[in-house]
């Protein structure tokens, strides 16, 4: 009788027990840090990465679908490079993506291609900003415009009464229908497709500086070298 285990005591001793082996998981970077490393079920940044890569693309080729209805087309108007240079965005994060957090020997690179990726991102929100506004200046104007063929090419002017009046000219375009009202549909399609590349980029720049994503290992050990154990700082 005078040796038997009190239930309290040994429920103490699973939870310090417990506590312990939590405690150890989070210094080791274990379980802690791969759930700290996931966004949305995915491990960061390959969803942001991903849907980069997708926008990207997409941007490209309604820009290019846009060249071919006039090749008088400005490159303001025809946004294949933020397509392009989206695509770049995604692909730094694929390779940070595939990089193993490994102590020390890759520390440097590590915070290079994080802070890189970082800089694309803010570049990338800016570059679809620009390009929203340039997009909507000429959605507007293409909505106003009179237009008559002539030839090869069709001529546009915001008021047809007016000698004066500024004309734009884009050169292959045998119906001028293409001009009044696909060139506006891919304007708004571009639209929507940068404003969805700027929220991307956003939300991937927003999650690296909020979870600390540039944080890197300096190589400090604690506790025996055999078992190697390393603390970020």
């Amino acid at each position: 009788m005078g040796s038997g285990t009190s239930p309290m005591g040994s429920a103490g001793g699973g939870n310090a027990a417990a506590d312990k082996e939590k405690k150890g998981q989070g210094e080791t970077g274990g379980p802690v840090l791969e759930k700290a490393q996931k966004c949305c079920g995915c491990r960061f940044p390959l969803l942001v990465a991903l849907l980069q890569l997708l926008l990207g693309i997409a941007v490209a080729a309604v820009a290019f679908l846009m060249v071919t209805i006039s090749s008088s087309l400005l490159a303001r108007e025809t946004p294949h490079w933020a397509g392009i240079i989206m695509i770049v965005v995604s692909l730094v994060g694929f390779i940070l993506f595939c990089i193993t957090r490994v102590p020390d020997e890759s520390a440097s690179a590590q915070f290079i291609l994080k802070l890189l990726y970082f800089f694309l991102c803010t570049m990338g929100l800016v570059i679809s900003v620009v390009v929203i506004a340039f997009q909507c200046y000429h959605y507007v104007l293409t909505n106003s415009y009179s237009c008559k063929e002539m030839g090869e090419y069709c001529s546009c002017t915001l008021d047809p009464e007016d000698p004066i009046a500024r004309t734009f000219t884009y050169s292959g375009v045998t119906d001028c229908s293409a001009i009044v009202s696909t060139l506006p549909m891919y304007y708004l399609l571009q639209m929507v497709l940068n404003l969805a590349q700027a929220i991307v980029c956003l939300v991937g720049a927003f999650l690296l500086w909020k979870h600390r994503y540039q944080v890197f290992f300096a190589g400090l050990q604690t506790g025996s070298p055999s078992a190697q154990n390393w603390q970020k700082v």
